[in-house]
Parts: C-alpha cells; structure tokens; sequence
C-alpha cells in the first residue's frame, strides 16, 4: 500500500506545481479573510480520493475540502487527508507548503506521509513498515532534548494569546518558529532541528505527523494533555519526552 501511496503523491505534486506555472488558481475564503482555499486544494484531494476509491473501494476518507471533513476514524481504514496543507504558503508565497496523508486502522494510526511538494522532499513510515523514512533513507530517532536545548514550531495565535501555556513553555526554548505549515513543523521535528510543535489543528493537519512521531517514541497529545479526539480543531501538543514532561509542569 505504501508504495501506492508513494506514486499518488508524486502525481499530485506535479499536478500543483504545474497549476503554479500555469497560473491557474482561483482563491475563495471559507470561514474568515485568512482562511482560504483554492480550485487546486479541492481538485488535488478529489484526484487522491479517486486513486484512494480505486484502490480500495471500503475505504473512507476525512479530509479537509469538499464536505468530508466529518468522518470517524474509529472503524475501518480511513485515509485523512490534507491536499495542500499551508494554502495561505501556497497562494502568496508558491512555496512552504505540503500534501499530507496518514492511514488508520481501526482508529490505530498505520502509515503517515508529508510531501513539501516544492523541494520535492518526502517523509514517510509507520508501525506498518516499522520505520520512518526520508525519501528512501531510513531516519533516526532524534535526540531527546529537553525544552532548553532546542527550537519550538508554535501557531502565532496559540502563542500570541498563551493559549494553555504555549507561550510560557515557548519562552524556556531557544526560540520559537512560526512556519505556517503544520507538514513543514513536522519534518522539522523528525530531522531533529524542532524539538516540537504546539497549535491548534484539525486532524488532517496532524494526523500524518502523529504517526511517524510516535513511530520515533516521540509523544503527542491534546489540550490538558488528554488523548486527540479527532474531531473538529483542537489544541496539539508533539515534543521530545524530556520536553513533554517539562511541558506537564503547566498542566491547567
């Protein structure tokens, strides 16, 4: 299933950076000035539901456009999907932005895959290969640095307004960083430049990083630091171990 996967993804980004080079995006707002989608969001993930549909008719699908942002993951195989996941990157920057895909089982997570569709970049694995990858070499766990050791992936709203402590965890870091890409936070958490990343996502936005995170024992959580319930945005927590027990200490 893995390398099928592989292939859509492919497919897709070069699907996306010829919609960039022909200049062919048509911007819509969903929810508010910033929250934005385009004609090349919806098509990407309608391509990947098809190839997803082919491959394996009972399969379902949670994911952000075109009205299947509601499904449970809890039976079956569901595919979560996040066709370009960083659109505000995509639209004004044509770069910094990624396809994420994840499959769960039974509500366990299986494989997960982010894509930075421009520097054509691929980070992948699961229990289901019993491995992370980038590209096809095998990664290894980062280290397990503490709060004080390292750079921390934040959402500017999430930390502007302390949201359960981002801020006060933030400012024992080195530093915080503001990408506006959950995929591009959790490449940067896998290569072992982040020591981790709080925001407030949706499960597409997580999902994929979820897996490979806790594939490399890395933990991962919701507000109180209570298990995500995949539903509806909520708040993310993914550190280090040694981060996450220092992170508990701001428990509400």
């Amino acid at each position: 299933m893995e390398k099928e996967i592989i292939e859509w993804i492919y497919e897709a980004g070069d699907k996306i950076r010829k919609a960039l080079k022909e200049d062919t995006l048509q911007v819509d707002h969903k929810s508010g000035r910033t929250d934005i989608v385009t004609n090349v969001d919806k098509d990407i993930q309608n391509f990947l539901v098809d190839k997803i549909k082919s491959f394996d008719p009972k399969a379902k699908i949670l994911g952000e456009e075109n009205g299947q942002d509601t499904t449970s993951i809890d039976q079956g195989r569901v595919f979560v999907i996040d066709p370009i996941d960083g659109t505000l990157n995509f639209v004004y920057q044509k770069e910094n932005f990624c396809i994420m895909i994840a499959v769960y089982e039974e509500g366990i997570g299986r494989l997960g895959f982010i894509y930075d569709v421009m520097r054509d970049d691929l980070f992948w694995g699961g229990p289901k290969v019993n491995a992370v990858y980038h590209n096809e070499k095998e990664l290894k766990a980062p280290k397990n640095k503490t709060l004080e050791e390292g750079l921390l992936g934040v959402g500017m709203p999430v930390y502007t307004n302390n949201y359960h402590h981002t801020k006060d965890i933030g400012v024992r870091t080195m530093g915080v960083r503001v990408l506006g890409c959950a995929g591009l936070d959790f490449i940067a958490i896998l290569k072992g430049t982040q020591i981790g990343y709080l925001s407030s996502l949706s499960p597409w936005d997580y999902a994929a990083g979820k897996v490979m995170m806790e594939q490399i024992e890395m933990p991962t959580c919701g507000a109180d630091f209570q298990p995500l319930n995949f539903s509806g945005r909520e708040f993310f927590i993914g550190l280090t171990s040694a981060a996450m027990n220092q992170a508990k200490e701001y428990k509400d």
